[in-house]
């Protein structure tokens, strides 16, 4: 039996990927299907990076369905981290920074329950997250590198272990694959069966799709696979990753997405106030009001405002500005 956060034996694997439907096929479900992918007590790997293309209509649907006992993994948490560890959806956190954004440092949510004992944070360099889900997405159980040697991240991590280059001879670090059970993955578009193409950087989110045994996409808008086929080259996640479909216009909100809307600053500001006052009642209430208080991710998003929406797709959308 592995550790959740464990290596995988090879031929785990490849069952895995034996097991597998990949066929070229309709995949659009609902918001509230897609969740019904995550069991209790799963790994899951979240795509985008701190602000930026975070599936938070996934994260907050997972919140509503009171699933419980996540090991959670990204390359830089944000808000994202606190609402999972304040509604008791995940009590494991793999990342290599965790924050409620540059603007607004450490996250108190985050301090209270990892310094209390409520809940696990393992802490990586950026690159060793990232090396661990090339590993995972490579299907070796390990990748070598030189980044965290000699730091303090690198001692508090008994799972790297150096290595004697047997080529050098030179000092390596091998830190472990990471597969997580389901990735999250939101996208500026793709097809029903799940070809995404994504605009600006890409993070880890390729690595992500290949390591892990699930993929659940959200995208701004669901396209035909013609437009996808006339682009190709811009297609970073192939269908054959993908298990579900979810079209939901400002899926990351109030984060933002890339050429598409920038963070709803003025909701954030509202949510970090409200949790850095008082970590456990603010979260609750703001659990109790923006979560599990809307009956839909609309009408959570008719909750931050049209005007706050409006604004941030202008700001958003400015880059193609001539």
């Amino acid at each position: 039996m592995v550790a959740r956060d464990g290596v995988q034996p090879y031929q785990t694997l490849r069952q895995n990927l034996a097991r597998r439907d990949r066929s070229l096929r309709e995949k659009v479900v609902t918001l509230e299907e897609a969740a019904s992918f995550v069991n209790d007590g799963t790994s899951v790997g979240i795509g985008g990076s701190t602000m930026s293309r975070t599936p938070m209509a996934l994260i907050w649907q997972l919140i509503r369905a009171r699933k419980k006992e996540l090991s959670c993994s990204r390359c830089i948490i944000s808000t994202d981290g606190d609402l999972l560890l304040g509604s008791g959806v995940s009590n494991h956190i793999i990342s290599s920074w965790f924050a409620q954004g540059i603007l607004w440092g450490l996250s108190k949510v985050m301090r209270h329950h990892i310094e209390g004992g409520h809940a696990r944070y393992d802490e990586w360099s950026h690159m060793g997250v990232g090396m661990r889900f090339r590993a995972g997405a490579m299907g070796v159980p390990f990748m070598p590198m030189r980044s965290m040697l000699g730091s303090d991240v690198g001692k508090k991590r008994p799972e790297a272990k150096e290595f004697d280059c047997p080529f050098s001879g030179e000092k390596l670090l091998l830190v472990p694959a990471l597969n997580p059970d389901v990735a999250l993955i939101h996208v500026q578009r793709c097809d029903s069966y799940g070809n995404a193409q994504i605009d600006g950087l890409q993070f880890m989110d390729i690595d992500l799709a290949m390591a892990a045994n699930k993929v659940i996409l959200t995208t701004e808008r669901i396209v035909s696979n013609d437009q996808i086929r006339r682009a190709p080259d811009q297609t970073k996640i192939p269908f054959f990753t993908v298990d579900a479909v979810v079209e939901l216009p400002f899926g990351c909100a109030p984060h933002e997405c890339y050429g598409v809307y920038e963070p709803m600053i003025r909701h954030m500001q509202y949510y970090v106030g409200l949790v850095n006052s008082e970590p456990v009642d603010g979260m609750r209430q703001y659990l109790e009001r923006f979560v599990y208080g809307p009956k839909s991710w609309n009408e959570f998003l008719a909750m931050i405002g049209t005007d706050q929406l409006l604004e941030a797709a202008r700001a958003g959308e400015s880059i193609y500005d001539a």
